[in-house]
C-alpha cells in the first residue's frame, strides 16, 4: 500500500541544511515516488512523524558479520558457526540503524551465500554487499584457520599474481562485489606488525584489474606506510584503515576519488576494553599506533578525503549495536562538521559501494531507508545514538 509520511524535518544525505515541513510518500515496492514540504493533496494513508528529524540508514562500508565482538574467537569456526553469528549480527545492525553493509571477509563465503537469499526474497533485513573469502599471502593477515578441524583457511592464500587472479576468479563465480586484499599486516594477526608488506603492487594490480573488468571494487586493508603506497599505485577503490596515511597519499586520494575507511572504532575498543582480556601482542600493537592513527586520519579529512564509515564491526569489542554511531562521533571528534561525518555513511558510503541508484539518499526513485530522530543530526551527531530512534526498512517499520 502507498503511504505518505509527513509532518517531518529531512536531512536527506546530501545536502548540508534540513529541509522543513517534509512529506515522503513510499510505494508497496519500498521506494520514494514523491517529496516535497507541506502536506500533499493525496488519498494515501498519512504517517505524522511529529515534527521529528528523518535522515537515511546508515550504511557500514568495513564489517565482519562473522565475528563475535564479546567472545573474539577467529579461528576454527564452523561453516554453521559462522552463519548463526552473522544472522544474529544482521538482525542487530538492522535495528540499530544500519540498512546497508558491505562486509570485508567472510570465511565459507557466508556473505555471498546470504546475499544470494537476499536477492532470492528469502532474507530481509540489513543488505548484504559481499566480499567473500579475502586475499592474504600465507602467514599473512587473513591466514587464519577455519572449520572444526582447522582444514580451510579464512582467506586465499596468494603468493604469486596467478594466484591471485585465480582466487578473484573464484569469488567472482560465487558472487562477490568486492574484493578484499591484505595489503599489509594487522593489529590481530600474531605473527606481523601493521606495517609489514604482505602483498606486492603486482599482484594487487592484478586483483585490480580482474575485479575492475567485472563490474567488482578492490578494498585494501593497509596500514602501513609503504603497504598503502602500493595499494595506491595499483589502483584500489578505498583504503581500509589507513593508519599510516601520509600528506602526499592523502591528496592522492582526493584526486583520484580513492576513499579511506578508517575504522577507528576498531583501535577506540581495544584501547577501552581490550586490557586483560585479549592477548598482550593486539594491545602492544594498538597502544603503539593509535597516536599516530587519529592524527593521521584528521589530516586526510582536513585535506578532503573521501572518509567513509566503516567499523571493523566483530574485531575485539567493537559492537554491531553501537559501533557505527561511535564511528561517526569518532570522525565527528576529528574536528569535522557532524554533515561532513553524515557523508561517509550516507552519499560517500553509496558512491564506494557503487548503489547511488537506490541508496545513500533520501529522493524520488530510491528506497525509503531512513531513520526518524528527536535531535537535528546536522547539529548533534550523537542525535543519531539515540537508543529508540525508529529504523524504517523500503518504507517498512524494523519491529
Amino acid at each position: 500500500m502507498t503511504k505518505t509520511f509527513t509532518n517531518l524535518n529531512l536531512f536527506n544525505g546530501v545536502d548540508d541544511k534540513i529541509y522543513s515541513n517534509s512529506y515522503l510518500t513510499v510505494n508497496d515496492e519500498g521506494k520514494i515516488i514523491a517529496s516535497g514540504t507541506g502536506t500533499p493533496n493525496d488519498d494515501n494513508e498519512q504517517i505524522d512523524l511529529q515534527g521529528k528529524y528523518v535522515m537515511p540508514g546508515l550504511i557500514n562500508a568495513h564489517t565482519h558479520i562473522m565475528m563475535n565482538p564479546q567472545t573474539n574467537k577467529l579461528e576454527y569456526l564452523s561453516e554453521s558457526e559462522v552463519t548463526f553469528t552473522a544472522l544474529k549480527n544482521l538482525n542487530t545492525l538492522l535495528h540499530a540503524g544500519v540498512t546497508y553493509i558491505r562486509d570485508c571477509g567472510c570465511p565459507f563465503d557466508v556473505d555471498i551465500k546470504l546475499r544470494k537469499l537476499q536477492d532470492d526474497g528469502q532474507l530481509g533485513g540489513t543488505e548484504i554487499m559481499p566480499s567473500g573469502r579475502p586475499m592474504t599471502m600465507t602467514g599473512g593477515h587473513g591466514d587464519f584457520k577455519e572449520g572444526l578441524d582447522g582444514e580451510v583457511t579464512w582467506g586465499h592464500l596468494v603468493d604469486s599474481p596467478d594466484e591471485m587472479r585465480k582466487s578473484v576468479r573464484e569469488e567472482f563465480k560465487r558472487g562477490a562485489k568486492n574484493i578484499k586484499v591484505m595489503a599489509t599486516g594487522g593489529v590481530m594477526s600474531s605473527t606481523d606488525q601493521v606495517d609489514d608488506t604482505e602483498l606486492t603492487q603486482n599482484e594487487i594490480h592484478v586483483a585490480v584489474e580482474e575485479a575492475h573488468t567485472k563490474h567488482m571494487t578492490v578494498a585494501s586493508h593497509a596500514q602501513g606506510n609503504h603497504g598503502i603506497q602500493i595499494s595506491l599505485d595499483a589502483g584500489v577503490d578505498s583504503i581500509e584503515h589507513g593508519i599510516y596515511v601520509d600528506e602526499n597519499q592523502a591528496e592522492f586520494m582526493k584526486e583520484h576519488n580513492v576513499y579511506l575507511v578508517p575504522t577507528l572504532n576498531a583501535c577506540a575498543g581495544i584501547d577501552k576494553y581490550g586490557v586483560g582480556k585479549i592477548p598482550d601482542y593486539m594491545i602492544k600493537k594498538n597502544d603503539i599506533v593509535k597516536g599516530d592513527f587519529f592524527k593521521n586520519i584528521g589530516m586526510a579529512l582536513k585535506k578532503g578525503v573521501k572518509v567513509v564509515v566503516g567499523t571493523d564491526a566483530g574485531t575485539p569489542f567493537n559492537s554491531f549495536e553501537t559501533g557505527t554511531t561511535d564511528e561517526l562521533s569518532l570522525i565527528a571528534g576529528l574536528g569535522v562538521k557532524p554533515y561532513q561525518a553524515l557523508l561517509g555513511t550516507t552519499q560517500y558510503a553509496a558512491e564506494l559501494l557503487g548503489i547511488t541508484d537506490n541508496y545513500g539518499s533520501l529522493a524520488v526513485d530510491k528506497f525509503a531507508d531512513f531513520l526518524v530522530l528527536d535531535e537535528n543530526p546536522l547539529e548533534n551527531i550523537d542525535a543519531v545514538s539515540q537508543a529508540n530512534k525508529q529504523v524504517y526498512k523500503k518504507g517498512e517499520l524494523v519491529k
